[in-house]
C-alpha cells in the first residue's frame, strides 16, 4: 500500500469519526460523500452519491447544485439501436439525464448500417445539439463529422466503440485487451484442437478488437480456430450458429465475441446436447446468458458494464457544459469482468435497470 493510500485511509477514517458526532442531515451527507469520493479517487463514490436521498434533497434533479444554465439536450448514436444488449444502456442514459434535468434522443441504425449512423449524427448537428456521444463502429466515417461538431461547440464522446478520431473521450471497455484475455480463457478451457469464433459483424469496431486480441493469443499454439460471421440480428445468429455445429463435430469449442452471439453459443450446445463435451463462451448478458451460464451450458461471459456505457457519457457531457468546459471529460474503461456459473447467481436472483432487466429503481430479489 502507498503513502498516499495510509493518508487517503486515516483521512477518511478521521471524517467518520468526526461525522458521527453531528447529526445526519442530507447537507451533512452530502458533504460526507463528496468528500471521501475527492480522497478515494471519486468516480464511484460520486455516482452513488448522485442517485442517493441526499443528491435528490439537495436538489440535484433540476441540477442547481452544478450550476447548470439551461436544460440539455444529448443526442446517441448507435448502431443497433433494438439490440437487447443496449436496454440498460438507455436505462443509464435516462436515469442520468433525469437526475440532471436534461433530455436525450436515441438514434441511429438497427443493422449496423453506417451511412444510417453517419445522416443520424449530422441530423444532431444541425438540431444544435448540446453533445453527441456516438458508437464509433467505423474508422473513418465520424472522423469529418466530429470536426464539425467540435467546430461549432458540441462536445462528442464516444462509447462502447471508439476510433481515435479527435472525440473528447471514451467511455467503455477495453476492446483488444478484453480479447486478449477472452483468447487466455480459450487456452484454458482448448488447450488443443480447434476452436469456433463468431462475430455479428466482421470489422465493426465494436466487436473488430476482440477478434484481434483473442487471435494474437492463439496465433502459434496448439489451439487452433476459424472465424465465422453470424449477422447483426439476433434471429440470424443463432441459424448461423445452429448450423455451423453438424458440419464441424470435431470442434472442442464454439466461442463468440458479442451478446447475440454469446447467447446463441449457448443455445446451441444446449440444442445438441453438448454440455461437458463442448466448451462455450463470450461476452455480455443477453437476457438468455445468464441462465444459460448457470445450467452449465455457457463456460463463461464477460460484462462490460452497458448501464454505465449510458450514464456516463451523459453524465460527462453535462458536466462539459455545466464547468464551461473546465471537466467532466475522462476516458473511461467500464471493466473486464469474467462471469462463471459459479458467480452469476446474482444476475439469476435479481431484477435491476443496471442489467436492463427491469424498468423499476434499484434492485429487486427475484
Amino acid at each position: 500500500m502507498s503513502v498516499a493510500d495510509d493518508f487517503g485511509n486515516e483521512a477518511v477514517e478521521r471524517l467518520e469519526w468526526s461525522d458521527a458526532k453531528q447529526d445526519a442531515t442530507p447537507q451533512s451527507k452530502a458533504r460526507a460523500i463528496t468528500r471521501r469520493a475527492a480522497l478515494g479517487g471519486g468516480a464511484g463514490a460520486l455516482a452513488a452519491f448522485m442517485m442517493s436521498p441526499a443528491a435528490q434533497a439537495l436538489g440535484a434533479s433540476d441540477a442547481s447544485i452544478f450550476g447548470a444554465q439551461k436544460k440539455y439536450h444529448f443526442v446517441f448514436v448507435n448502431h443497433v439501436t433494438t439490440n437487447a444488449f443496449f436496454t440498460p444502456t438507455i436505462y443509464g442514459i435516462a436515469d442520468a439525464c433525469s437526475l440532471l434535468g436534461c433530455s436525450y434522443t436515441w438514434t441511429g441504425s438497427e443493422t449496423s448500417n453506417v451511412p444510417q449512423m453517419v445522416t443520424a449524427f449530422n441530423s444532431a448537428i444541425t438540431a444544435g445539439a448540446d453533445g453527441i456521444a456516438c458508437a464509433m463502429i467505423d474508422p473513418n466515417a465520424f472522423t469529418p463529422l466530429v470536426a464539425t461538431a467540435l467546430g461549432k461547440g458540441i462536445p462528442v464522446v464516444s462509447y462502447n466503440a471508439d476510433e481515435p478520431n479527435g472525440r473528447l473521450a471514451y467511455i467503455g471497455q477495453d476492446l483488444f485487451v478484453s480479447g486478449q484475455a477472452m483468447g487466455a480463457k480459450i487456452r484454458e478451457l482448448v488447450p488443443s484442437g480447434t476452436v469456433a469464433l463468431f462475430i455479428a459483424t466482421p470489422g465493426s469496431a465494436n466487436i473488430q478488437p476482440r477478434i484481434n486480441g483473442a487471435e494474437a493469443v492463439l496465433k502459434g499454439t496448439s489451439t487452433k480456430y476459424t472465424v465465422t460471421a453470424t449477422g447483426a440480428l439476433q434471429p440470424t445468429e443463432l441459424s448461423t450458429i445452429e448450423a455451423f455445429w453438424p458440419g464441424h463435430k470435431t470442434y472442442k469449442g464454439l466461442f463468440a465475441v458479442d451478446g447475440g452471439s454469446t447467447a446463441s453459443v449457448g443455445q446451441t450446445i444446449q440444442k445438441y446436447g453438448l454440455k461437458g463435451k463442448v466448451a462455450g463462451g463470450g461476452y455480455d448478458l443477453s437476457a438468455l446468458t445468464p441462465g444459460l451460464l448457470a445450467d452449465g451450458f455457457l463456460d463463461f461471459t464477460i460484462d462490460q458494464q452497458p448501464y454505465l456505457q449510458g450514464f456516463l457519457p451523459a453524465l460527462e457531457l453535462f458536466l462539459y457544459h455545466a464547468s464551461d468546459g473546465l471537466s467532466g471529460i475522462a476516458d473511461v474503461d467500464t471493466g473486464l469482468k469474467f462471469l462463471t456459473a459459479a458467480t452469476v447467481a446474482p444476475y439469476n436472483n435479481t431484477k435491476s435497470r443496471f442489467e436492463g432487466t427491469s424498468t423499476h429503481a434499484g434492485v429487486v430479489k427475484s
